[in-house]
This record gives structure tokens, C-alpha cells and sequence, in this order.
């Protein structure tokens, strides 16, 4: 009875492990390139030219496109890097600015403490005499 279930849990394991590999084994079968022909089986020279042919053509066609879509994404990150280094000047910009303005305040609370050092601090009053 036992034996069973181990033998009934290890079968599944197995089924579980395999089953990924299922879609891979559909793949193999496919064609590598969506859209290419399989020229070979053509039997008559004329034919088969035609079909390279046309698969050079549709490569061809593929190629350009992708280069196109490659540089279209290359100019709209270069737009976008270019956007980026303004708002940086600009945030290095602000930065500098608050740096000054915080010097400044440091300043102020420098030369306040400096005139509450100078001037003598007032004495407490003396308390009047019990009546």
C-alpha cells in the first residue's frame, strides 16, 4: 500500500517535471522563421528559385523594418536623454540657488548670535523684601 503511493507520488513528480518540456517538443517541429518557406521539398529548379526568392525578398523586407524600428527607439531615447540633461541643469540650477540661499541664512543666524554675544545679558532683578 505504501509502496504504491510512493510509486503513484514519484510517477507524478515525473509527469510534473516533463510537462514544461511539452511545448518545446511542438517547436522543434515548427519552422524556425515565421513567414520563411521550406524551399526544399520543391521539386522543379525554377520553383525552388522562386520560393529562395521570395524568402530573400521577405528577409530582406524584415531587415529594413527592424533597422527602421531600431532607429526610430535610438532617436526617441536620444530625445529623451537630451530632456533628462535639461531638467538636470536646471535641478543643479535650483540647487546652487538654495545652497546660497542657505548660506545666507547662515549668515544671519551667525551675525544673530554674534550681537546676543556682545550685548551684556540682563540681570535678573532683585526680589523685593517681604512685607
Amino acid at each position: 500500500m505504501i509502496r504504491t503511493m510512493i510509486r503513484t507520488i514519484h510517477l507524478a513528480a515525473a509527469v510534473l517535471l516533463l510537462l514544461p518540456l511539452l511545448p518545446l517538443a511542438g517547436a522543434a517541429r515548427a519552422q524556425d522563421v515565421k513567414g520563411i518557406e521550406l524551399c526544399t521539398q520543391e521539386t522543379r529548379m525554377d520553383r525552388r528559385t522562386g520560393c529562395l526568392q521570395s524568402n530573400v525578398e521577405y528577409l530582406h523586407g524584415l531587415l529594413t523594418k527592424n533597422a527602421a524600428d531600431a532607429q526610430h527607439k535610438l532617436n526617441a531615447a536620444g530625445a529623451e536623454i537630451g530632456a533628462l540633461k535639461s531638467e538636470i541643469g536646471a535641478l543643479k540650477g535650483e540647487i546652487a540657488a538654495l545652497k546660497a540661499a542657505l548660506a545666507a541664512e547662515h549668515a544671519a543666524i551667525e551675525r544673530l548670535r554674534a550681537t546676543k554675544l556682545d550685548k551684556p545679558a540682563d540681570k535678573p532683578a532683585d526680589k523685593p523684601a517681604a512685607k
